[in-house]
C-alpha cells in the first residue's frame, strides 16, 4: 500500500463539516434533540419515518444528528498516520445546512470552536453560505469576512434531481445558470472569493455557464458532481447495469468538457458518498480504490496536477467508510502518478486554491 511519508509532512483536508445539530440553527435541530433522548429508538425508527431521499442519502442518522466537532473529527482523522504515514494538520469547513436567519452565524460559531488545540486540526479556511439571488448578497459576503479572517468563499448548492427519491438541495432546477444567480454572482467575483459548486452529474452544464461568465473566479467542483446511481440503485436511478454504464459515460464527457474551463478545479471528495448508490457494508481501502478508480482517474486526467485536491466529506462519508480507509484508497490510486501529484493533491493545491 502506498504512503505519503517522505512526500509531504501533513495532509490538508479541503472538505469537512462541523455541526452541533441539537444546539444550533440546523435544519434538523428538533429531530436531533429527540435523538439525544432516545438514540436507539430513533435508529430503529429512522428507516420507517424518514423520507426516502433522506434514508438513502445518509443511510444512518447517528452521524448527522449527533454533534460533530473538532475533537470528533480529530479522532476520526488520527488513524490516517498509520494508513498513509502522515497526520492531518488542517481542514476547511464547508457550509453544513445551517438554517438560521443569518447565515453568517455559522461562521461566527466556527470561530468559537477549539481548533488547533490538544490534537485537533487547525481550521485553515471557511466556505460559508450565501445566496447570490438575494439583494443582500454583497452585504452577507462582507459580514462573513468581518466575522472571520478564515473566510474564503461560499457554497450555494445547486444539486437538483428529477427523481424525487433523490435529495434536492436547490429550490429550483438549473440554479447556478439562472439569470438572477448569474447577476448576483458578480459581487463574489469582485471580492475574489471562491465558489464551491455541488451539483449532480447531469447539471455540469450549469457550472460551465457560471465558469464562462466569470472566468477569473475559482470554482471548486465538489464530490465529482456525483453521478447518482452509478454505484448501485439510488431511488429510481441506476437500476440496471446498462443504465449505470450510461451514467458513467455521460459523466466522463461532462467532466472533460467542464475541465476545459481553466478556472474550475475538482475535489477528490465523496469517495464513499452514499448518494452514488454505493451499497451498505464495510468499505475498506482496497474496495474503495477498486470501486472509485474510474472517477478518480478520469477527474485527475481531465483536471491535471494543478487543479485537483483532496477532501474527505466527513462525516457524510462516515456512514460507509472510516477516514483512514478513504485517504488510503485515494493515495493508492494516485501513487503511480508520482510524488508531485500526491503532494499537490494532498497539501499544496488547497493552500493555493483557497489562498490559505
Amino acid at each position: 500500500m502506498a504512503t505519503l511519508d517522505g512526500v509531504i509532512g501533513s495532509i490538508i483536508d479541503s472538505h469537512i463539516h462541523q455541526w452541533d445539530v441539537p444546539r444550533t440553527a440546523h435544519s434538523q435541530a428538533g429531530l436531533a434533540r429527540i435523538y439525544q433522548r432516545a438514540p436507539f429508538v430513533m435508529d430503529r425508527l429512522f428507516p420507517l419515518l424518514a423520507p426516502r431521499s433522506d434514508r438513502e442519502f445518509v443511510r444512518t442518522p447517528k452521524h448527522v444528528l449527533r454533534p460533530y466537532l473538532p475533537s470528533t473529527l480529530a479522532a476520526d482523522q488520527a488513524p490516517a498516520v498509520g494508513a498513509v504515514g502522515v497526520p492531518v494538520s488542517g481542514v476547511i469547513h464547508v457550509q453544513a445546512d445551517w438554517h438560521g436567519a443569518d447565515p453568517v452565524d455559522e461562521t461566527r460559531w466556527l470561530e468559537t470552536l477549539p481548533f488547533g488545540v490538544d490534537r485537533n486540526p487547525d481550521l485553515l479556511g471557511i466556505v460559508g453560505y450565501a445566496d447570490p439571488r438575494q439583494p443582500t448578497f454583497a452585504d452577507v459576503l462582507d459580514a462573513h469576512a468581518e466575522a472571520s479572517t478564515r473566510f474564503r468563499g461560499i457554497r450555494c448548492m445547486g444539486a437538483w434531481h428529477p427523481d424525487r427519491g433523490v435529495r434536492r438541495y436547490a429550490d429550483e432546477e438549473g440554479l447556478l445558470g439562472s439569470p438572477d444567480f448569474l447577476r448576483g454572482f458578480a459581487a463574489l467575483a469582485e471580492r475574489r472569493l471562491t465558489f464551491d459548486a455541488y451539483v449532480y452529474s447531469h447539471q455540469m452544464d450549469d457550472v460551465a455557464v457560471l465558469a464562462a461568465e466569470y472566468p477569473e473566479t475559482t470554482i471548486v467542483l465538489d464530490h465529482y458532481a456525483p453521478p447518482v446511481g452509478w454505484g448501485g440503485p439510488m431511488a429510481g436511478v441506476g437500476r440496471t447495469s446498462g443504465e449505470r454504464d450510461r451514467l458513467l459515460a455521460d459523466w466522463r464527457e461532462a467532466i472533460s468538457g467542464l475541465a476545459e474551463h481553466r478556472n474550475v478545479v475538482a475535489k477528490h471528495s465523496g469517495l464513499a458518498f452514499p448518494i452514488l448508490g454505493l451499497p451498505n457494508g464495510s468499505w475498506e481501502r482496497e474496495r474503495i480504490a477498486d470501486t472509485m478508480r474510474p472517477l478518480i482517474d478520469h477527474a485527475q486526467d481531465a483536471f491535471g496536477t494543478d487543479r485537483t485536491l483532496f477532501g474527505s466529506n466527513f462525516p457524510m462519508d462516515k456512514a460507509l467508510a472510516p477516514y483512514d480507509q478513504v485517504v488510503g484508497a485515494l493515495v493508492d490510486v494516485l501513487a503511480p502518478r508520482g510524488g508531485d501529484v500526491l503532494a499537490a493533491v494532498f497539501h499544496e493545491n488547497v493552500r493555493r486554491i483557497y489562498a490559505l
